[in-house]
């Protein structure tokens, strides 16, 4: 199979695992059920005019809600991503598209991708694995994925253990910090630096911003694990018993949002990983985060027989808890909701 026929395949099995299998981290959650928001009896607050409206990376969302990068790359989940920026755009939302390495390969499956005309005004995000810097690719394909969907930002993620579990994985992250820098240095948009699941730590956030990334997402340990989707793909036992090893590896969400937020109090974090209701949301901004992306609920929405209808109404349940968990904790906008202290509990 040559590699354009392999990533095609890849593309149909992840998406296909998400669906059909338990690849939920184990061992491991994101952290939220052990925070507490505090509950406002009198809030004072109309709740209808609480403001959700928020700005990330100069474009302006009527919630902190973005749906995370998921697929493309395959003309059986073009629908996919249309069914998804239609949600986006009548919520006025973010999205970003999956990988588009497919795509820099063969321009047949540009549209699977390509869903500005749909989607006109949203925040739109192009992605490219961070590690394809090793492997030929420069400033020039990530500047084409950008083009190729007339994004307003590049996502570079960071997948090194589903690389490192995944049958044809690109293992060589050698030296990638300085090949980062460059594609900041000269792209026309900002470079946002994701995880996949596993989470972002201090150290790493702050060589990142230092070398001029704009945007970290954080996408922690608790929700999908992609090294448990691979497991599901190796057709050797011992192989998948390796990848099953680290199903719970990795910083939880809620403890990379505040490690990076307290190595870098100004920077715009994307809060994600396992993010799987609006109070969820509320909990990750108060905890740090600027905006929050989701992924597998809009997936699941997304396949199902109602398409764009069940993803908006997915997403307006988000935004409604969101609402509701700034109404009964006296957040009247998201200024307030990242000022909110949180209670830790000790049990879950």
């Amino acid at each position: 199979m040559d590699e354009h026929a392999q990533t095609h395949s890849r593309k149909l099995d992840h998406v296909r695992i998400v669906l059909d299998e338990n690849v939920a981290a184990k061992g491991v959650s994101t952290d939220f059920g052990r925070w507490r928001m505090p509950h406002e009896a009198l809030p004072e607050l109309d709740m209808a005019a609480i403001d959700l409206r928020t700005t990330f990376l100069g474009k302006s969302l009527n919630a902190p809600l973005l749906i995370s990068s998921m697929t493309g790359g395959a003309h059986d989940v073009t629908s996919i991503n249309i069914v998804i920026a239609q949600a986006a755009q009548a919520l006025g939302l973010g999205m970003g598209v999956g990988s588009q390495r497919a795509a820099i390969g063969n321009a047949d499956l540009a549209s699977s991708y390509q869903v500005r005309r749909i989607a006109p005004d949203i925040l739109l995000m192009a992605n490219i694995g961070a590690v394809q810097l090793n492997y030929g690719y420069g400033v020039s394909e990530c500047q084409r994925a950008v083009d190729m969907i007339e994004a307003d930002a590049l996502i570079l993620h960071l997948n090194a253990l589903q690389e490192a579990v995944q049958p044809e994985g690109n293992t060589n992250f050698a030296d990638l910090l300085p090949k980062i820098a460059a594609v900041c240095r000269a792209l026309s948009v900002p470079v946002i630096i994701k995880e996949v699941g596993n989470g972002i730590g201090p150290a790493t956030a702050r060589r990142l911003i230092e070398a001029g990334v704009a945007a970290i997402d954080v996408a922690g340990a608790g929700g999908t694990s992609w090294s448990e989707v691979e497991r599901f793909r190796h057709q050797q036992s011992r192989q998948a018993q390796v990848a099953a090893s680290f199903a719970d590896w990795g910083i939880s969400t809620s403890e990379s949002i505040q490690q990076v937020r307290r190595a870098l109090p100004t920077t715009p974090i994307i809060g994600s990983g396992g993010v799987r209701s609006g109070v969820d949301v509320a909990k990750a901004i108060a905890l740090g985060a600027d905006v929050v992306a989701t992924a597998k609920p809009a997936l699941f929405a997304a396949v199902s027989a109602h398409g764009s209808d069940a993803v908006y109404e997915e997403l307006q349940g988000f935004i409604q808890e969101l609402r509701v968990a700034m109404f009964c904790s006296g957040c009247g906008d998201i200024a307030a909701l990242k000022q909110l202290p949180l209670s830790r509990c000790d049990a879950q």
